[in-house]
């Protein structure tokens, strides 16, 4: 797939300004990770007892990402069809309008439907900014645009928790009517986004047949696994995913099954954000003079550590695990997906970045999934933590083998 051309851009922007978007993808992804888990589990509580509720949002959570999946197979077709600024604008339209009618007490049916619109939005975007930022990355690298993106994106996720708390009490605990503010956070970043001033030609859509495309769609994964280093990219990259996946679902839920409050959970999640954001910092500059491998390494490793711990924990020391743990994430967070950047060619890349984007969200697939089969055996929330433990030591092994 050649690269697309830009048939007009302001002068001042750079692969920082797509960067800087990261401010209202963390601000609002971390309104919404406060509070998904939550909105889900008294969705099926309607229907289910608290064990089995907490069970189904794993499955619901594993339906959802499969849908991901699917959609990341197919944003190589997506993005040969429309521009990637035609797509960034319909996307976070997409999500803006979706989460503020989210927020309503819809029947469940609607919210479903509302919630793989979002998906679908949400994967894309996912897909779009790191292919803007490489296309804009000369002279500055992509290990700084991550950092800096990510640097961003974690300043947004530490407000957001103790601002969907604060939402959620002013509405007597509706943990709804957090999504509303979510959704007025993405339309801003579209008027940011707009300002840009990117016109690019509108691609003429060539008829292709059903069977034709899914052949090609075959033919580039199988590629996409030849390429010398991408095995291990890809297993790394969904290592890292699985391990996000699990703490992001289950970390609220423990914490209200503990006993704590609304207040106490947005207090953690905001904490925990704040080794991101100091070591964002740094990370730039870290990866380039040692590697990104000894830092995947450490994350790795002092996650799995704290996660056998916090199998056994309770109350307040389960809480300091929780924050300890997010120096493991911070430490990966800007580094898990540069073994395939660094190693596979810009002009490839929109090529293979969705077969690559699919160790994203398989592993929001099979975690869940896992976590409910050990809530199941062991009638333990907790239990999931055994789950993390063992993907930390498999991805790390993965990491340093030759493949």
């Amino acid at each position: 797939m050649r690269r697309e051309k830009y048939l007009s851009i302001k002068n001042s922007v750079n692969g920082f300004s797509f960067a800087n978007l990261g401010l209202f993808t963390g601000f609002g992804s971390g309104i919404v990770h406060a509070v998904y888990s939550l909105v889900l589990l008294g969705i099926f509580k309607v229907f289910l007892n608290e064990e089995m509720a907490s069970a189904a949002v794993g499955v619901y959570a594993a339906a959802y990402a499969m849908f991901a999946v699917f959609v990341g197979i197919f944003s190589a077709e997506i993005l040969r069809w429309f521009t990637k600024t035609r797509l960034l604008y319909i996307t976070m339209a997409a999500m803006g309008v979706c989460y503020c009618m989210m927020s309503f007490s819809v029947q469940p049916s609607t919210f479903i439907i509302l919630d793989y619109v979002v998906c679908f939005a949400s994967t894309m975007l996912g897909i779009l900014l790191p292919l803007f930022m490489s296309d804009f990355s000369r002279g500055i690298g992509m290990e700084k645009l991550n950092a800096r993106y990510l640097l961003w994106v974690n300043i947004g996720a530490f407000v957001a928790p103790m601002f969907a708390m604060w939402i959620v009490g002013l509405f007597d605990g509706n943990y709804r009517m957090p999504l509303l503010s979510a959704g007025m956070i993405y339309i801003s970043g579209l008027l940011f986004f707009k300002h840009f001033g990117i016109v690019q030609e509108d691609k003429v859509i060539k008829p292709v047949k059903l069977y034709k495309t899914i052949r090609a769609l075959r033919i580039s994964a199988k590629a996409f696994f030849k390429k010398q280093g991408m095995l291990r990219a890809y297993i790394v990259n969904f290592g890292f995913y699985a391990l996000s996946s699990m703490r992001l679902l289950y970390v609220p839920i423990i914490v209200v099954e503990n006993g704590f409050s609304n207040e106490t959970l947005g207090l953690v999640l905001s904490i925990g954000i704040l080794p991101y954001i100091i070591l964002d910092l740094f990370m730039g500059k870290l990866m380039k003079k040692y590697g990104v491998k000894l830092w995947l390494t450490l994350g790795f490793l002092s996650f799995g550590m704290f996660s056998l711990i916090a199998t056994f924990a309770s109350g307040y020391t389960l809480l300091v695990l929780f924050v300890l743990w997010q120096i493991s994430g911070a430490l990966m967070e800007a580094c898990h997906d540069l073994l395939f950047f660094n190693d596979m060619p810009k002009t490839e890349q929109a090529r293979f970045y969705g077969v690559f984007r699919t160790s994203v969200n398989f592993p929001k697939v099979f975690a869940p999934l896992l976590g409910m089969l050990c809530i199941t055996i062991f009638g333990s929330t907790s239990a999931v933590w055994m789950i993390t433990a063992i993907m930390a030591v498999l991805s790390t092994i993965v990491l340093w083998s030759k493949h």
